[in-house]
């Protein structure tokens, strides 16, 4: 069951977004070679904390850590470790907080310093996808035409999306109803309406989009080992149009869209 969010709700999941934009931005100058992976969760558990929240990842399903790190092929998922960034790596980080009882959550992927112009391109088509995802949030559609807008922004651009994990809804709980794929035809699943608050996160490879996982039970690979990237915000459907709840400083924090008929 979708549970629709009230004003209130959304403010207050606003707040909770707001925490994990931050410590995202307070990270990206760590991001350069030679940084220990432990480090960056250290610190983004450190930071939380003293903002009076939780990590909403640690513990969560037996997740040891805060942060989920992820470097070129991994996709999601990957745990933090003595390992350390190198030149040319692309990594992601995947952050979730729990304050005042709403789930925040965003991820983004960060170039170590000097990287090939695929990965560029890679990074540039899956923040790509989430806005043009993001351009089917509008009453009356539906979440399919999230998912189609995605996958059609991805693949014209020669990549290819991430099937084995997906987007969702957020909230009271760090994953509600309903799932948004990164794939599909449009015009089915739930209607949009207002009180919709979902994590859109397109996952994306530069080869296929086979995964699998490693023997650490969490850290899902691209079974080519092509690079992969990932890309998510947390965003809500209100009266008004869209925000993007988890918007950093430097992002479009809300985008407007008439109301349109719905689907038949």
């Amino acid at each position: 069951m979708i549970i629709y969010k009230t004003d209130d709700e959304i403010r207050a999941m606003r707040e909770s977004s707001q925490i994990v934009a931050k410590i995202l931005r307070e990270l990206r100058p760590m991001i350069k070679p030679g940084a220990k992976t432990s480090d960056l969760d250290d610190y983004a558990e450190r930071r939380v904390r003293e903002m009076s929240a939780k990590p909403a990842f640690k513990g969560y399903r037996g997740y040891p850590a805060s942060l989920c790190i992820s470097i070129n092929e991994e996709i999601i998922h990957g745990i933090p470790s003595p390992r350390t960034l190198r030149e040319g790596d692309i990594v992601s980080l995947d952050f979730g907080v729990l304050y005042n009882g709403f789930y925040g959550d965003a991820a983004r992927t960060y170039s170590v310093g000097q990287v090939t112009p695929l990965a560029e391109r890679l990074m540039a088509a899956a923040e790509q996808s989430f806005y043009k995802g993001l351009e089917q949030m509008i009453e009356g559609r539906r979440i399919s035409d999230v998912s189609a807008a995605i996958q059609q922004s991805v693949e014209a651009q020669g990549f290819s999306v991430i099937r084995s994990f997906v987007g969702h809804g957020i909230g009271h709980a760090l994953h509600e109803e309903p799932q948004v794929p990164n794939f599909g035809f449009p015009g089915r699943g739930p209607k949009i309406k207002p009180g919709l608050v979902l994590a859109i996160e397109p996952m994306i490879a530069a080869g296929d989009w086979d995964v699998e996982i490693l023997a650490d039970g969490w850290t899902a690979v691209t079974k080519d080992r092509s690079l992969a990237a990932h890309f998510e915000q947390t965003v809500a459907l209100t009266e008004r149009g869209v925000e993007i709840l988890s918007a950093a400083d430097d992002e479009p924090a809300g985008v407007r869209f008439t109301k349109e008929q719905p689907y038949a």
